[in-house]
């Protein structure tokens, strides 16, 4: 779970650029030739619709969108033949609306049959303006605009289509927030108004979508500032979700992680763990079916957040101490995000050298030598001896590399524990 990059081309809205002409430019952009699936297989009246029109026009284009794709009808049928055809797998996503999924290396393609008596009609159906916005593949054809998307994208506004739209699945009120963050666009009335009021309906939403819509508005680059938008609007509180005290979103950006003595690549990998273990406690990351991993990042992170509130990160017992860098061995600069900078940067500049015995801890002697050396026998008594050894040389009281030094510390830590004869 890494921040996405910013983009690297320039948008392509200038004003009074026709429809016709932007539709040249997006298709020059987009390069259709480059696609896994060429124009040539797909219906006469196929359009690029949703993200990767948006993205293209914004200048944030990845190498390989993901592409939707509107035709007049059988879209399930041509998602067949094209896996087919190309060695690929279609999934049926919704059999009744006639949407499909054609997923091959590298590409993700989703078909579906056009909504409503006409393609401007299927897109009055979408969710925001900004995603009601089609390419028609045909050169020569003008874009598809009915809801002044583009104008919207020049604008830099985020504008709900309807209200009617977004109660039509409840995932899009959190869609607006993430897209807010992750374009930097402003979501303004009467949307944001329409979220506050049915914040509540997202409860109604499998947990697992909501999840996925969160992880992704914790990569984006306002992600601190969205989680705090969408826990403000009510969105997540039937989740169980609930901000770590003591720490302010501010404390979630970058340029706040940069002070503290962070890397670009730490911080785009610290950020958005970091937020997620800021909304999310363990109840939360049940409810949304979140992965026993990804659960146990958030509690470990929140945990050491509210014990370093009240005890310095140096003053923490040695066991204690063990178990933060055990517990948070990769996840350590997200912990730092809450520390004094000097404090933070003396860690950062520990935890980088992979070999330090206390910020990587690790046993001095594996199980297998130990038990060869001393005639031990695998159970409770080696866990705990090992944990002893990691301990003494964390703490520098055994040399790193000196296997003797370890193993006189183990046979004198068992040697009030053998039986007497």
């Amino acid at each position: 779970m890494h921040m996405r990059p910013r983009p690297s081309q320039g948008p392509i809205l200038e004003p009074g650029l026709t429809p016709r002409a932007c539709a040249e430019a997006l298709r020059q952009r987009l390069a259709p030739q480059r696609w896994p699936v060429a124009p040539s297989e797909l219906p006469s009246d196929a359009v690029l619709v949703g993200g990767a029109v948006r993205d293209a026009a914004l200048g944030r284009l990845a190498e390989r969108p993901d592409l939707d794709l509107v035709v007049s009808g059988g879209a399930i049928p041509l998602g067949h033949r094209l896996a087919r055809r190309h060695g690929g797998t279609c999934v049926v996503l919704d059999a009744g609306r006639d949407i499909a999924r054609l997923v091959l290396p590298g590409w993700t393609v989703d078909l579906a049959r056009r909504e409503g008596a006409d393609l401007a009609a299927d897109l009055r159906r979408r969710d925001y303006t900004v995603n009601a916005i089609a390419l028609p593949l045909a050169s020569g054809a003008a874009v598809v605009d009915p809801t002044g998307g583009l104008g919207h994208l020049r604008r830099r506004e985020l504008v709900a289509v309807s209200e009617a739209n977004l109660l039509d699945d409840p995932l899009r009120l959190l869609r607006g927030v993430r897209l807010a963050a992750e374009l930097e666009f402003s979501l303004g009335e009467p949307g944001l108004g329409w979220i506050r009021r049915h914040g509540n309906r997202l409860a109604q939403v499998a947990g697992e979508r909501v999840l996925a819509e969160l992880e992704r508005l914790a990569t984006a680059p306002q992600g601190h500032r969205g989680l705090q938008q969408a826990w403000d609007l009510g969105l997540v509180a039937a989740a169980a979700a609930c901000p770590a005290p003591g720490l302010e979103t501010g404390q979630l950006s970058p340029t706040w992680a940069e002070g503290q003595g962070l890397t670009q690549e730490e911080w785009a990998g610290a950020l958005p763990i970091a937020r997620l273990a800021w909304l999310l406690p363990a109840a939360a990351g049940a409810r949304l079916k979140g992965s026993r991993r990804l659960q146990q990042r958030c509690t470990h992170l929140r945990r050491w957040w509210q014990t370093l509130a009240h005890t310095p990160l140096t003053s923490l017992p040695e066991a204690e101490r063990l178990e933060l860098q055990e517990q948070l061995r990769d996840d350590l600069p997200a912990l730092l995000l809450s520390q004094p900078p000097p404090t933070a940067r003396a860690a950062l500049a520990r935890w980088r050298d992979p070999a330090d015995p206390l910020f990587h801890p690790r046993s001095p002697l594996d199980g297998g030598q130990l038990q060869r050396a001393l005639g031990l026998s695998p159970g409770p008594e080696l866990g705990e001896l090992l944990t002893h050894l990691k301990r003494e040389q964390a703490f520098g009281r055994i040399p790193r590399h000196d296997a003797e030094a370890a193993l006189a510390a183990a046979r004198h830590w068992l040697a009030p524990r053998q039986p007497v004869a």
